[in-house]
């Protein structure tokens, strides 16, 4: 009995020695930059260039977030408006690219030089806006090494009491791992806007009502048909054609898709950038997912029963016999509808949508290639590709980062709508530019009242010009956080972020946001009491465009 007693204790002893040693552990730096995105490294490479201690605290553990994820056909807009780092990127990639030894799957002169509206390699500028997605990752990475960044990854935010504030100002944030991160200056580079949440700061998740800031292209879009994504033939949403009372096949929702122009709470489709092969020693067979279930690609099949054959249209080119490959058409890679709650959701319900995103979109490829209701010409083409071998090597050639198009939006200091998108006002303090079009992509799947099946949601609209993003989007309103700057989840407009949520904007508001983060600190500054002269100095100084270059 004693040595049973005295077993007991040793145990104890072992036990409490054992929690003693995992000890949470406190950083402290000028700048806490939360996110792995590539505004994150940006924002994390200038405060560096602006001698500011800084840490990159990364809930992922790749860097670059959709850049280095399979978004490698860069959605561009006017290219003469991109500069700072955000250029310096592309520069480098271009290097990576003039090395013979990168043309590993195909011969420099077999590629054929398509961008999204400017050829993929610009020899004069020393640019290029199309590449494989490891090659952007290595970039981002090689920041890192270069400036001597401290990156912590696999750091989850306690988004219940992780954020410790006196005031108005974030004194530190705590992670689920226990490790606490002090600064004086902090920066929300999530796609999420988790950070900026949890400081108590003002949000909007889903479409804003038209009526709101005045706009047209906000709110439900129902009969507004742009691009390419609605379904152009009558066919029946229902599992027998025709037959209302037996059911509505998977993915079409019973709801009412509200009326015209109002707001709502719906959220613009995710889906994953796959980065595809067809070379014979470089691609792996589309795998047969979780879950699999051939009747969820019903609607696809009557689509093209109505004689629709667009399947490879937005098989992007990138470099190496290789794609980006994005949603296109009216049943496509976009989940349409199955989003709705993650930009609220708990960390563990915000891995059940990726999930199951994940299964819908293996599903969907599975399908594709191999099953008889697919027309023969398509399944035919269908068996020359496959996943990309050399990518995405530790998560199985599947990409790590979900196209989270949208998610909270900040309500700041200045909200950008789409006037200012659209250059008509004046738009005060530029710290960047936008160029690329409102691009919503599809919101609901409904049925219309005469019974058949149509896309809502999907928006593109040019903007005339190149267009200025104003810094008061940046910051928060002063009375509710003084030291936080959202350079991904900015305050804008749901339509206006359409333009803005381009990943080339993302790296010019992360960077412009840490020339501001380190004129606060130089000063004693609130983010909102910023000087502009004085900032719109560092930022010519640093290479950003800050109005239309001259022709």
């Amino acid at each position: 009995m004693i040595r049973t007693t005295q077993s007991c204790w040793f145990l104890l002893v072992v036990a409490i020695s054992a929690l003693s040693c995992k000890k949470e552990d406190s950083f402290d730096a000028d700048i806490i930059i939360y996110g792995g995105t590539s505004a994150a490294i940006t924002a994390a490479v200038q405060a560096t260039k602006s001698g500011k201690s800084v840490i990159v605290v990364s809930p992922d553990k790749h860097l670059g977030g959709l850049s280095s994820g399979g978004l490698g056909f860069t959605d561009t807009g006017d290219k003469s408006v991109i500069g700072g780092l955000a250029r310096d990127f592309y520069h480098r990639v271009y290097l990576h690219y003039e090395d013979s030894t990168a043309w590993r799957w195909q011969q420099h002169a077999e590629y054929g030089n398509k961008g999204q509206g400017t050829p993929a390699m610009d020899g004069a500028a020393r640019t290029m806006w199309i590449f494989e997605p490891h090659v952007a990752e290595k970039v981002f990475e090689d920041y890192v090494k270069e400036y001597g960044i401290d990156v912590r990854r696999d750091e989850w935010l306690d988004r219940e009491s992780g954020v410790a504030m006196e005031g108005t100002r974030i004194m530190s944030i705590t992670m689920l791992s226990g490790n606490t991160y002090t600064g004086k200056v902090f920066i929300d580079a999530t796609y999420e806007g988790d950070l900026m949440a949890a400081a108590g700061v003002s949000y909007h998740v889903g479409r804003e009502a038209n009526s709101l800031y005045g706009e047209k292209w906000n709110g439900v879009q129902t009969g507004v048909l742009h691009h390419g994504h609605w379904f152009k033939s009558d066919i029946s949403p229902y599992r027998v054609p025709g037959d209302s009372t037996s059911g509505l096949l998977y993915g079409v929702s019973a709801e009412h898709p509200g009326e015209y122009g109002a707001g709502d709470h719906r959220v613009q489709a995710y889906c994953f950038r796959m980065c595809l092969s067809n070379h014979p020693d470089n691609r792996v067979a589309f795998p047969k997912p979780d879950h699999y279930n051939p009747d969820h690609y019903e609607l696809l099949v009557r689509v093209f029963a109505s004689g629709w054959r667009e399947t490879f249209q937005k098989f992007d080119p990138i470099p190496n016999r290789k794609t980006d490959t994005n949603n296109h058409g009216p049943f496509s890679t976009d989940f349409i509808g199955m989003n709705y709650d993650y930009p609220e959701a708990s960390y563990e319900r915000r891995r059940e949508i990726i999930k199951e995103h994940a299964d819908y979109q293996k599903g969907l490829m599975y399908f594709l290639a191999n099953d008889p209701q697919v027309p023969a010409e398509v399944r035919d083409e269908m068996a020359q590709w496959g996943l990309a071998k050399d990518e995405f090597t530790d998560n199985g050639n599947w990409p790590h980062q979900l196209y989270i198009r949208e998610a909270r939006r900040m309500v700041g200091q200045y909200v950008m709508t789409e006037y200012d998108t659209f250059s008509e006002r004046e738009v005060a303090e530029p710290v960047g530019m936008g160029s690329y079009t409102l691009d919503s992509h599809n919101v609901q799947r409904y049925v219309k009242p005469d019974g058949y099946v149509q896309n809502e949601g999907d928006i593109g609209v040019h903007p005339k010009q190149p267009y200025r993003i104003s810094y008061g989007s940046l910051v928060p309103k002063q009375d509710e956080c003084t030291n936080l700057l959202v350079p991904v989840c900015l305050s804008s407009s749901h339509i206006a972020f359409g333009s803005i949520r381009m990943e080339p904007v993302f790296m010019i508001l992360g960077q412009s946001a840490a020339l501001a983060a380190s004129l606060a600190i130089d000063n004693g500054t609130d983010v909102q009491g910023v000087a502009y002269a004085a900032l719109e100095k560092e930022l010519l100084a640093a290479g950003q465009v800050l109005a239309v270059p001259s022709k």
